[in-house]
């Protein structure tokens, strides 16, 4: 009896412990996003088969997207859309019903399908519009070689939901294979395996076989041409900017081998770079397998790659191991800063890096200050609610992360943080992390085996650059401060004195004129290193902007700063710019000038030149 008894309540305890195993509840396998409508946890996407064909007469891509989804037994799927027309909406092949909601100024709409608990393909019949916000269509006066149109999207940060309807969520990572119909004279390429060569029929097939976050599908079409650096290296360009690229990116496969020497194998096979026309918003877009560049980088002299590291270093942080959301955005980019500054000290010494990383410092000073109002925006941990995910790429995301990575380097030692972050990039390989999910990874593979108490929080959620952070040193700047003093002192230049600088040297020494310097003093460096004419676009930006700053107008030098903003229409430097008018009161000047120079930039370029001006159409 007592036997039976025991039995009978060893049963009854053991279905009670699955009972309550089964009442427990899961852990979703995505986060809360606040920039896509998209309800992953239910289904979600997975793979993606797109046949478009790109309409350069009528500025459209007309097409089909079609989805292998995973569905917990869901009865919709939701995607992100915005500006598109949708023709029609098929779930396993069938004509499903669909709705778009409610227009959002910046998360557009959401498109709901109705679908079954089984279904497992979901496809949609859509074109783009006008109002296409990723998509830019050149005219041939807008390219190099001024003879056929070009087109190239930009989806970061929540752009790609304008020219495909997708889960557009970075924590959301698919595979794709596109086909794409262009012009026969023209070459599409995209982030996936690229043709080296022009086909006969402009029908072109690719494949992206590793799960990439939608912000990274991309794709530019143009007359171009493709010229190898390595059998894994290369670049695409027009005819007339391959040979300069090609020379300017030559040590694009030591950078790979110094990375890969870093922080593990490189995982993408191929790493090429397209030149894109000089309306491309940012210096560079880390799409996989290629990525996106201005023509603002080609100097002549390889002194403006480092954004080719930067780009390259983003093949682990970013692309292999990516912010679950944009307000983890710092993960991305003050990684691949860290990690850029590392491959370039392989490269080129300390020196180099430091004067980088400087220069980084500066900036990181200034966007602190132009948030003196809302401090909150100089946390590394954003909260974004109600803002547009692009308010967080600033100098915090990039030179305060940077810092932080750096700091911590100093004070746990490079051999063990370099071991720490190899293990960090294989462990977290082609999946997201969250800024929480950081943290722990960092107590528990870095701080808490080695002893180490580290103001982490402060770091990550509170404002400002906490005191105790790295203290970077160039021997080389503070000679370039000391020769500018000298020479405001003495009203004379010794140009022998500057003989092989840097870029960096130069751009440091315009950067620190005195406010008291004068307009003789800059036209007597004008005179002696003709800055209002360099050839180098960094070089140019920075001397624009002090001109502006010191209502300095020798050497034609309003005009050149028109002419600039005209032709480059690379956020950062315009908006540098600009924002110099703006502060210096000649906010009429801006709006002429960028009343010219709107029509030729992308809409990320114009959305923020926009706001700033107070513009309206």
């Amino acid at each position: 009896m007592k036997t039976r008894t025991l039995l009978y309540a060893l049963l009854v305890l053991t279905f009670s412990c699955n009972d309550d195993k089964k009442a427990e509840p899961t852990t979703p396998k995505y986060v809360e996003e606040l920039h896509s409508y998209a309800k992953p946890n239910a289904s979600v996407i997975k793979h993606l088969d797109l046949n478009i064909d790109v309409d350069f007469d009528k500025q459209i891509i007309d097409g089909v997207a079609s989805y292998t989804i995973e569905n917990n037994n869901a009865t919709e799927i939701v995607l992100d859309a915005k500006f598109l027309n949708i023709a029609s909406v098929e779930a396993d092949g069938q004509n499903t019903e669909f709705e778009l909601g409610a227009f959002d100024e910046q998360l557009g709409q959401a498109l709901t399908i109705k679908i079954s608990e089984d279904t497992k393909t979901v496809a949609v019949h859509y074109q783009t519009t006008s109002k296409t916000e990723a998509l830019q269509w050149l005219n041939p006066q807008q390219t190099a070689d001024k003879t056929h149109p070009f087109l190239f999207t930009q989806g970061q940060a929540i752009l790609t939901r304008s020219w495909i309807p997708i889960q557009d969520s970075p924590q959301i990572r698919i595979t794709y294979n596109a086909t794409v119909k262009v012009p026969s004279e023209l070459m599409a390429v995209m982030s996936a395996q690229n043709p080296k060569q022009k086909t006969a029929d402009g029908v072109y097939k690719f494949t992206m076989k590793q799960p990439i976050s939608p912000y990274l599908m991309a794709l530019a079409v143009g007359d171009l041409e493709y010229k190898a650096v390595s059998q894994r290296t290369g670049v695409y360009a027009e005819k007339s900017m391959i040979d300069k690229a090609h020379s300017e990116f030559s040590d694009m496969e030591k950078m790979v081998v110094a990375a890969e020497n870093l922080y593990g194998a490189y995982d993408w096979e191929q790493f090429d770079v397209i030149v894109l026309p000089p309306s491309f918003p940012f210096g560079g877009m880390e799409n996989p397998r290629l990525t996106f560049a201005t023509p603002t980088v080609i100097a002549g002299d390889k002194s403006l790659t480092s954004l080719i590291a930067h780009e390259l270093a983003h093949s682990w942080s970013g692309n292999l191991v990516t912010n679950a959301t944009w307000n983890d955005f710092w993960l991305n980019e003050g990684f691949t800063v860290y990690f850029e500054v590392r491959i370039m000290e392989a490269l080129y010494g300390k020196d180099r890096a430091n004067m980088i990383a400087l220069i980084g410092r500066q900036d990181l000073e200034e966007e602190v200050e132009g948030f003196k109002d809302e401090p909150e925006m100089t946390k590394l941990k954003l909260d974004l609610s109600d803002k547009n995910p692009d308010d967080g790429m600033n100098s915090i995301a990039y030179d305060k992360g940077y810092l932080f990575l750096r700091t911590l380097e100093e004070t746990v030692g490079r051999e063990k943080f370099d071991a720490f972050l190899k293990g960090y990039f294989k462990t977290n390989a082609f999946s997201t992390v969250t800024t929480e999910g950081f943290i722990d990874y960092l107590n528990t593979n870095l701080l808490e085996p080695n002893s180490i108490d580290f103001n982490v929080n402060e770091w990550v959620y509170e404002s400002g650059v906490p005191e105790n952070q790295a203290k970077i040193v160039s021997d080389k700047f503070n000679n370039a401060e000391r020769i500018l003093n000298e020479f405001i002192a003495n009203k004379a230049v010794d140009v022998s004195k500057t003989k092989d600088w840097t870029t960096q040297e130069w751009v440091y020494f315009i950067r620190n004129f005195p406010e008291t310097i004068t307009t003789e003093d800059l036209e007597r460096f004008d005179k002696a290193f003709n800055f209002t004419n360099s050839s180098n676009s960094h070089i140019a930006m920075v001397w624009y902007e002090q001109a502006i700053n010191h209502d300095y107008h020798g050497n034609n030098v309003d005009q050149n700063i028109e002419d600039f903003l005209i032709r480059v229409g690379r956020r950062w430097y315009v908006s540098t710019l600009f924002k110099a008018y703006k502060r210096n009161d000649k906010v009429d000047e801006a709006l002429a000038i960028y009343k010219k120079s709107r029509p030729n930039y992308h809409s990320v370029t114009a959305n923020t030149i926009d706001e700033m001006l107070g513009y309206n159409e």
